[in-house]
């Protein structure tokens, strides 16, 4: 443990937070993303039961919902980051590692990227978590791919998508910058586009919901007025998938 960690996990101030916390010893920690939110989210993640499963979480930062996992009753959970664990993006694992700790938690961690994730030294999960990752990567479509091959029956997706008139499987690829200001910002499929890759990688059911983050989402609308003309062709806006096998 370095120095910088062993102050962070001594003095939880100095971290910055990407998720945000309330822990059982009246702890509060406000991230970049809000504890609501994450809340929302989480119900819909996990809207199937979690007793007994296994699960991993792929792009796990700060661990709340790897955390979220465990405490609904998964019997295992891995966390995985590199990108914001010691990879080129601004986050630590500080916060993570903090949180381990504090709830005595057994949630497993491993810092590995997501093309190095192998079902032969790993083992598949019955449900993977793959959030707020796939517009990162510089090839969705591998990447999409190496995730799915670690899920032996569910898949769950938190993305941005795009190009909501396009009927056929499209993807934006966007401007350094241009997406939230983030030149890690690269991609961002149409529903079309992951309903194509989910059912080439071998999954049979794919459920898509908007996120609670955006509530201007087209399919808050009736399906048919999604590719309307009132329909905003640059429009960009937070998806959640559901592939099963």
């Amino acid at each position: 443990m370095n120095e910088a960690t062993a102050t962070a996990l001594d003095d939880p101030s100095n971290i910055q937070w990407f998720h945000s916390f309330e822990l059982p010893d009246g702890q509060v920690f406000e991230g970049i993303k809000s504890l609501q939110v994450q809340r929302q989210e989480a119900d819909i993640f996990f809207s199937d039961e979690l007793h007994g499963k296994s699960v991993l979480d792929i792009g796990a930062w700060d661990g709340f919902f790897s955390f979220e996992a465990e405490r609904r009753g998964a019997a295992r959970v891995l966390a995985t980051d590199h990108f914001c664990w010691s990879g080129p993006g601004w986050g630590t694992r500080d916060g993570f590692d903090f949180v381990h700790r504090t709830l005595n938690s057994k949630v497993e961690s491993l810092d590995v990227d997501v093309l190095s994730l192998s079902p032969d030294a790993l083992g598949t999960f019955d449900v993977v978590l793959f959030l707020g990752v796939l517009y990162h990567v510089k090839d969705p479509y591998v990447c999409l791919e190496a995730a799915a091959r670690m899920a032996s029956d569910q898949l769950i997706i938190e993305t941005v998508t795009a190009l909501p008139n396009e009927t056929v499987p499209a993807m934006r690829l966007y401007k350094p910058g241009e997406l939230g200001n983030d030149p890690t910002n690269f991609w961002a499929p149409n529903i079309p586009a992951m309903e194509v890759m989910l059912g080439s990688f071998g999954f049979s059911k794919i459920e898509v919901t908007a996120s609670p983050t955006s509530p201007n989402h087209p399919l808050t609308r009736k399906r048919k007025s999604m590719f309307s003309a009132g329909s905003s062709k640059r429009g960009n806006y937070r998806t959640i998938v559901h592939a099963r096998r």
